[in-house]
């Protein structure tokens, strides 16, 4: 049975089109993430997945996936190709240290009224985010949306199949775009979502990652490239700079797709932001993590829901 993952980016809008929806997981997956010598190169998939680091839902746009090399300045994405379940593309490194590959997303969904009529603003206009029908999925994670159709439209009963779950069925009215909302708007219901997917690969000896100061950060204590099964590392996260408690952490290990359950495991931080994991076994993994305030940039929008995706790769010691 296909289970669906809680933690999901946007996936409509980071494949390139204007319409987004909430169903899958997001990461970035590097080759390699410790290497020796010099100029190596590394080659990336980035794709939203219903299991967790295969290739069965879509891509992630390459437009939106940026480079940090280890002095901070931009690196150059190479032989990038975007195809129908993964974006690709390679890296090299030409210097030495940490560097930081990330997809990054924001994006304002809600309702409004307009002459008394109810509209959706983004989304795809089916239910908001948390209110899908069937209730949460597994292991107590939000189920998504409608799966995805052949050549990556929606699948049936979805949006644009002319069913009763999206915009193109009977009665129902496209969403608005942010701008077009009128000034007569009334019960103005937005949501602020910022999201980012982000892995690590080094080269030589590792590099400090410093925060940015804005949004849900993961903030290594323990570097991420220095991770080994059966040893604790530590991670603090942020929210604009500032140590986040109660922020809610979920870590799965690859190859979920085989297992009865996903095995993950949930982690709340503590007042200084920390959460400690015990890795079971070698491999790489998956961590998410999600907090909500109210501090959106958007002025209209009552909310902010923030998200953070890391892949890691947890060395044998």
């Amino acid at each position: 049975m296909m289970r669906r993952i809680a933690f999901a980016l946007v996936p409509a809008l980071l494949a390139g089109t204007a319409v987004p929806a909430l169903a899958d997981s997001t990461y970035i997956k590097p080759s390699s993430t410790s290497l020796a010598g010099n100029n190596n190169i590394v080659t990336f998939d980035a794709a939203g997945a219903d299991h967790l680091f295969q290739l069965d839902h879509r891509p992630v746009a390459l437009a939106t996936i940026k480079v940090e090399k280890p002095d901070g300045t931009p690196g150059t994405l190479a032989n990038a190709l975007q195809q129908r379940f993964r974006s690709v593309f390679d890296l090299k490194l030409d210097q030495d240290g940490t560097w930081r590959i990330l997809s990054a997303q924001t994006m304002v969904m809600g309702t409004v009224k307009i002459d008394g009529q109810e509209r959706r603003v983004g989304g795809r206009g089916g239910p908001p985010p948390g209110q899908r029908p069937g209730g949460p999925g597994p292991e107590g994670r939000p189920g998504g949306e409608g799966g995805r159709g052949p050549e990556g439209g929606p699948g049936p009963g979805g949006p644009g199949q002319g069913g009763p779950g999206g915009p193109g069925g009977p009665g129902r009215v496209p969403p608005l775009a942010l701008a077009d909302i009128p000034e007569n708007a009334t019960d103005v219901h937005l949501t602020e979502t910022v999201s980012t997917t982000e892995t690590f690969v080094t080269q030589g000896a590792p590099s400090p990652l410093k925060p940015k100061g804005k949004g849900l950060e993961f903030d290594p204590v323990t570097h991420p490239n220095a991770v080994a099964m059966g040893e604790p590392a530590q991670f603090r996260y942020l929210i604009d700079g500032q140590p986040a408690a109660g922020v809610k952490v979920t870590v799965i290990a690859d190859g979920d797709r085989y297992r009865e359950q996903t095995d993950a495991l949930t982690l709340t931080t503590d007042k200084q932001g920390l959460v400690t994991i015990k890795w079971p076994s070698a491999g790489l993994y998956w961590i998410g993590a999600e907090a909500e305030d109210k501090k959106p940039d958007e002025k209209r929008a009552e909310s902010r829901r923030m998200m953070s995706a890391v892949t890691l790769e947890v060395a044998t010691p």
